[in-house]
């Protein structure tokens, strides 16, 4: 994405810029819903922006009174090229607010959606949403010809596409997911699975299997690709297998059969017990596989499938623990920061749902494509390429030998391991264990599971000779966490006993810096997020003392208090440090220790108190919109080869200032 900072016009507050027509408009949740069905409709189905009319007045005749009438449609599609004209529509969306159900009796589907179908002749798709639900439809004439029928559709076809695309077993391309689509999907699945299945104990876990069936079923087309076995998809979902029983129950075998195989895969059955089993009725087996198998997951962006996933997992396993996740604006800030490479072994001893492993394995996995096809200098062509063969061995190589987390929470840990599939594997190393009472954990199997883990990783990054023992402890390049702190938390007195600066405080965040001192390598670097309190009170001197002696500071910096709110009000730091060699920490002692820190403050990091995005404004206040190029590839319909299509479009920019500051880091440490 290429910005051009030319001030172009404002905002008033409670505005949104309308992507298709460069105008401002109210902010409302139907104008919201709006522009996320105009992104999605572009970017995942192919029609270009000049091929779409907003707000577009169809004219049909009242079948009672034999009078014309009006209806406005929010969002029209017209065949390419063709004069806007109602003749000329192709497809047909109803975009309501938030509050409208599909059976309202005035803005429901019926009234509105099958009505304009009925009423444009050559339209044979629509669509209709609130936001939450969608519903797709398909017109065709009833048996004797004189009116319409109407079916239900689990989606629609794009561009060039028609249904018997959308039905074809070796369909190796599904839509890649663009702004809040997977959201809104996972979203929509977790709500059904809540509302309609009755299994408000366990809708997360069941939602979780289904997708990672659909992540699994994709991966086997890397899987099958060395025997030379072609891929057909077994979660796939006919556009009418859910309108009949027999169609359902259809569904409900191929994805239980690919969830029993998956279970039985040595490559994925580290991530269950063996009991788990999906326990959907075969409709809601069908509405959900529906939704989600629209979608490529492997071809998502990290930020769009790590905002989906914590979506859900906020909703269900942190909240409930008075856990909350660290901001990925925050991770993605410390990764980029500590540059982690192909040749780093990464730990975080306390990786809750995997946040910053993910943010690591797709830096990395970036690190890669640029190094497979250094050819290749367009961003999103490279970003095309990101899910080869090719680059999948190698990220998942990468993630088998060096990417470890620990978590207290044995929940978390099965989250992790599912978000790092998600993200391109690696969780064969997320372990239940309590990081400070390593390696004395009342688990001695996961322990012995993590040193056979450690003596694996020595061995394949051909470090075993220099290093003593299987233990986690000194065997890490980089640690990134947020370790749990607040009054809340309470570490037992016997752990706490083993640790150096439990001599001033018992606080798990203190304890932790020592932790993660005693993972560490010599040389090796750390970023932690702390409370300010240890690093400014009085009476945390002595930890201070302790971190300098024992750390070269490398960065510090100082959060606004808006970091953590919502969820939690503390003031908080980012804090790089770098583990000081015996002969390092003597040179100090004789005070001849002189080194530059970099320091900074992140005023603004992109949201307020309430966790509402906020952006850049102008000396008066107003929002400023920049015209930003975005470029995305899109798959040719006649032979599913990538080009790239590129939509200018007029947009605020978060006022966040921590891009700034990774971006100064990396220009100090080049200076």
């Amino acid at each position: 994405m290429a910005t051009n900072n030319t001030k172009e016009q404002i905002l008033e507050d409670n505005q949104v810029m309308c992507i298709l027509t460069e105008n401002p408009r109210k902010a409302t949740s139907q104008e919201n819903n709006l522009q996320s069905i105009i992104r999605m409709l572009n970017e995942e189905y192919g029609f270009d922006l000049t091929d779409m009319e907003r707000d577009f007045n169809i004219i049909y005749t009242d079948p009672d009174t034999g009078k014309s009438k009006k209806q406005k449609i929010e969002l029209v599609i017209f065949e390419k090229g063709k004069s806007h004209e109602q003749d000329h529509i192709v497809r047909i969306a109803i975009v309501q607010d938030e509050k409208i159900k599909e059976n309202d009796k005035k803005k429901g589907v019926t009234v509105t959606l099958e009505n304009a179908l009925a009423a444009v002749d050559y339209c044979e798709f629509g669509l209709w949403t609130n936001g939450t639900d969608i519903k797709y439809l398909q017109k065709e004439d009833d048996a004797v010809g004189f009116d319409y029928t109407f079916s239900d559709l689990s989606d629609f076809p794009g561009f060039g596409e028609n249904l018997d695309d959308l039905n074809r077993g070796d369909r190796s391309h599904s839509r890649k997911p663009a702004n809040d689509s997977l959201i809104k999907v996972f979203r929509r699945s977790h709500d059904y699975i809540y509302g309609n299945e009755g299994r408000k104990k366990d809708a997360f876990w069941q939602l979780l299997y289904l997708i990672f069936c659909k992540l699994y079923d994709e991966k086997r087309r890397f899987m099958d690709m060395p025997e030379g076995v072609s891929y057909r998809r077994k979660f796939w979902v006919g556009v009418k297998e859910q309108n009949t029983e027999e169609g359902r129950r259809a569904v409900a075998e191929r994805i239980k059969d690919l969830f029993k195989d998956l279970k039985e895969d040595g490559i994925f059955s580290d991530v269950f017990d063996g009991y788990e089993s999906i326990e959907l009725t075969d409709k809601g087996i069908a509405f959900i596989a529906g939704e989600l198998a629209k979608y490529s997951f492997l071809d998502a962006t990290v930020d769009v499938k790590g905002l989906a996933y914590e979506t859900i997992v906020d909703k269900t396993l942190k909240q409930d623990s008075g856990q909350f996740f660290t901001p990925r604006n925050i991770i993605k800030a410390m990764v980029e920061m500590m540059n982690p490479t192909e040749n780093t072994r990464v730990l975080d001893p306390a990786c809750g749902s995997g946040g910053f492993l993910v943010m690591v394995l797709d830096h990395v996995r970036k690190q890669i494509a640029e190094k497979l096809y250094p050819e290749i200098t367009d961003e999103v062509l490279l970003a095309a390429k990101y899910n080869t063969y090719e680059v999948n061995e190698r990220v998942r190589q990468y993630a088998e030998n060096s990417i470890f987390g620990f978590d207290f929470d044995p929940d978390l840990k099965k989250a992790a391991r599912m978000n790092m599939v998600m993200a391109g594997d690696g969780h064969a190393n997320i372990f239940h264990v309590n990081s400070l009472a390593y390696p004395n954990w009342e688990h001695p199997t996961e322990i012995e599971k993590i040193e056979k883990a450690i003596n694996r990783s020595l061995k394949a990054m051909k470090d075993d000779e220099g290093m003593y023992g299987n233990s986690a402890r000194e065997k890490f390049d980089i640690i990134f966490t947020n370790p749990p702190f607040g009054a809340k938390v309470k570490v037992d007195e016997d752990i706490a006993a083993q640790y150096e600066l439990s001599k001033y405080s018992n606080a798990p965040e203190v304890l932790f810096i020592e932790a993660c001192y005693n993972f560490l390598k010599e040389g090796g670097k750390m970023a932690i997020v702390l409370p300010d309190g240890i690093l400014g009170n009085p009476n945390t001197l002595p930890v201070r003392e302790w971190i300098l002696d024992k750390f070269r500071i490398l960065a510090s910096v100082d959060l606004a208090v808006e970091a953590f709110l919502p969820q939690v009000g503390v003031q908080a730091s980012l804090l790089f440090l770098q583990k000081k060699s015996a002969n390092e920490r003597n040179i100090a002692h004789e005070g001849e220790e002189d080194y530059d820190v970099f320091m900074a403050i992140a005023e603004k990091l992109g949201k307020d108190r309430r966790g509402n995005s906020i952006y850049l404004r102008d000396e008066d206040g107003a929002e400023i919109i920049f015209p930003i190029e975005n470029k995305y590839v899109a798959y040719r319909p006649e032979d599913g080869k990538p080009i790239i299509k590129i939509r200018i479009e007029k947009q605020r920019l978060l006022d966040d200032d921590l891009p700034k500051i990774s971006k100064a880091y990396l220009e100090f440490l080049n200076n």
